[in-house]
C-alpha cells in the first residue's frame, strides 16, 4: 500500500536525521578520530569586525578585543562599517589610539563589506567576528594554536549562549548546544561544513572575494578551503559570549541560513557528490536538515490512508503535537504542559522556516538580511 509505504520510509528517515545520525556520528567520532596538532604559535593576525548600526555593542566589543591575551605589535583590529547611520563610527573613531583603524563603506551589505577589509588587510591569518559577541582574553591566542597543524585551513570558536530569560529562549540556547556538540564531533572526524560566523579565524592565503548575494560568508570562505584539502575544525577552548535571541529573531535567522545553504549547495556541488571527503556527514547533517519540512509533510498527508486503527493514531499523534505547539503563547509560564509546548513551537518555527528559505529562489537574497537590535545583520 503506497501510504504505508511513503509513512514507513519518512518516518525511518526523520528517524534517522533526528537521531540516528547523531548517534552514528559520536560513534565514529569515538572510534576514528583525527587529532588537531596543537602547538604554539603567535602569527600576525587581522581582527575585522563588519558592523552596520551597532553602537549599542560596539565599544564592549572593542574592550574585550583590547584585552586579548596576544601580542598588540602582532595584531592589527579594523571596524568595517558598512553605511552605519548611528554612533558606530565615533566610536570606532575613539579607539584610533589604541590601534582601532576605522574603515567606512557606503551601504553595500556584508560581502561587500569583507570584500573590501580583505584588501586592507595585512596579517597572516583574518579573525573575522561580529559585534554582539563577547570574546574571552585567551580565545584567540587559542585559535591560533590550531594553525599550527599545516591542514588546518579555519578554525571556529565556541559560542557560547547565555542564560535564556524566557522559555523560548531557553529552548533556542538548547538547540545551539546540540548543534555545537555536532559541530565537535564533525571537527573530531574530519570537519565542520562552514564556520561559526560570529568567530573564527582562517588563512588569509586561503581568502576568495566573496559574491555580492552571498547569505553565509561562514560557509562560501571556509568550503573553499575545505575543497582545497583543508580541515575545518572548531576549538571549543577559544569561547566568545553571545546574548539570546528570540523566537521571532530566530526564524528571520534561519530564513537567511537555510536559504543560504540552497546558495552554497548551486556553489559548491561537490558537497554532494564525490568530490566530498566527508559526503555522508553532509547528506546526513545540512542536506537531511533541508529534508525535514517535507518528510513531515509527506508523513501528514499519508497517514489519512493508512489502515483505519493506524490512521486514527499517526493523526492523533501530529494534532496533538502541532497544536502544542498552537496554543504555546497562551500556555502559562509556570505550567508543566510548558515544558512540553515551548519545544514543540520551537520545532515548528524552525522547520516552517527551512520552507521559507526556499524564498532564496524567488527574491532578492539580500532582501533575506534583516537588520536586529544587536547591531548585526539576521
Amino acid at each position: 500500500m503506497v501510504a504505508i509505504s511513503v509513512v514507513a520510509l519518512a518516518s525511518a528517515l526523520l528517524l534517522y536525521i533526528t537521531a540516528g545520525y547523531p548517534f552514528l556520528l559520536r560513534y565514529l567520532a569515538r572510534r576514528r578520530p583525527r587529532p588537531v596538532r596543537r602547538g604554539p604559535l603567535q602569527p600576525a593576525l587581522s581582527v575585522i569586525i563588519p558592523v552596520y548600526n551597532g553602537e549599542r555593542f560596539l565599544e564592549d566589543k572593542l574592550r574585550s578585543v583590547l584585552a586579548l591575551e596576544y601580542p598588540k605589535d602582532r595584531m592589527e583590529i579594523i571596524v568595517v562599517s558598512d553605511g552605519s547611520t548611528d554612533g558606530t563610527d565615533e566610536i570606532a573613531q575613539r579607539f584610533a589610539a589604541q590601534g582601532v583603524r576605522l574603515l567606512r563603506l557606503p551601504r553595500g551589505g556584508k560581502p561587500a563589506a569583507l570584500n573590501a577589509a580583505f584588501e586592507k588587510t595585512h596579517g597572516e591569518i583574518l579573525v573575522l567576528t561580529d559585534v554582539r559577541q563577547i570574546l574571552e582574553p585567551a580565545s584567540v591566542a587559542l585559535l591560533m594554536e590550531n594553525f599550527s597543524d599545516p591542514h588546518v585551513g579555519a578554525v571556529s570558536g565556541e559560542l557560547v549562549i547565555r542564560e535564556g530569560a524566557t522559555d523560548k529562549e531557553a529552548d533556542i540556547g538548547l538547540y545551539w548546544r546540540f548543534e555545537s556538540w555536532i559541530r565537535r564531533n564533525l571537527s573530531a572526524i574530519d570537519s565542520l561544513f562552514g564556520a561559526t560566523g560570529p568567530f573564527y579565524a582562517i588563512r588569509r592565503e586561503l581568502v576568495v572575494p566573496l559574491p555580492a548575494d552571498i547569505l553565509l560568508d561562514d560557509m562560501y570562505l571556509p568550503l573553499a578551503a575545505f575543497f582545497r584539502g583543508y580541515r575545518l575544525v572548531v576549538d571549543e577552548r577559544a569561547r566568545a559570549y553571545d546574548y539570546p535571541t528570540s523566537l521571532e529573531t530566530e526564524f528571520r535567522r534561519k530564513v537567511r541560513t537555510l536559504g543560504g545553504n540552497y546558495q552554497i549547495l548551486w556553489a559548491y556541488p561537490g558537497l554532494a557528490g564525490p568530490q566530498n571527503r566527508i559526503w555522508l556527514h553532509y547528506m546526513s547533517y545540512k542536506f537531511g536538515r533541508l529534508l525535514l519540512p517535507w518528510l513531515l509533510i509527506a508523513i501528514a498527508a499519508a497517514s489519512f490512508g493508512l489502515p483505519h486503527f493506524w490512521s486514527g493514531i499517526f493523526v492523533a499523534a501530529q494534532v496533538l503535537f502541532y497544536g502544542m505547539a498552537v496554543i504555546d503563547g497562551w500556555i502559562p509560564k509556570d505550567s508543566r504542559c510548558k515544558k512540553l509546548s515551548s519545544p514543540a513551537r520551537t520545532f515548528v518555527v524552525m522547520m516552517a522556516a527551512t520552507v521559507a528559505g526556499l524564498s532564496v529562489f524567488f527574491v532578492p537574497a539580500r532582501s533575506l538580511w534583516r537588520v536586529t537590535s544587536a547591531g548585526k545583520l539576521s
